[in-house]
């Protein structure tokens, strides 16, 4: 298997921290229930990694993307039991202000007035 990229390397990561918490599930929607099997663990995350042997380029390809989309929009079991919205700019995850997340900043972009506001300063 080939060396596995830095995206996929994080995505295989957080599945395995949903695991160590008690928070992966297998099956579809997660009605399969909860994962005991650090095995079956292992290759849940090869598999939304996008990194699985058993599976074509192009459906590893597909794999990543959709995992991609749901940390995006904080659906992965980690955001929803920690509380985070999305995932920021670069790959930061971030909490919203109103949530209350220590980490918690705006990742809007600077606009000319912003630049115009903190050259004066």
């Amino acid at each position: 298997m080939a060396k596995e990229s830095p995206a996929q390397r994080e995505t295989a990561g957080r599945v395995m921290h949903e695991y160590a918490h008690g928070e992966l599930k297998s099956g579809p929607s997660g009605k399969g229930g909860k994962v005991k099997s650090r095995k079956q663990a292992i290759a849940i995350a090869l598999r939304e990694a996008g990194a699985s042997k058993y599976d074509s380029k192009a459906k590893n390809r597909q794999s990543l993307a959709k995992t991609k989309r749901k940390e995006a929009t904080g659906k992965t079991a980690q955001q929803e039991a920690e509380g985070k919205s999305h995932v920021g700019a670069h790959g930061r995850r971030e909490s919203s202000r109103a949530m209350g997340g220590r980490n918690a900043k705006t990742n809007a972009r600077r606009g000319s007035a912003a630049r115009r506001r903190t050259a004066r300063s």
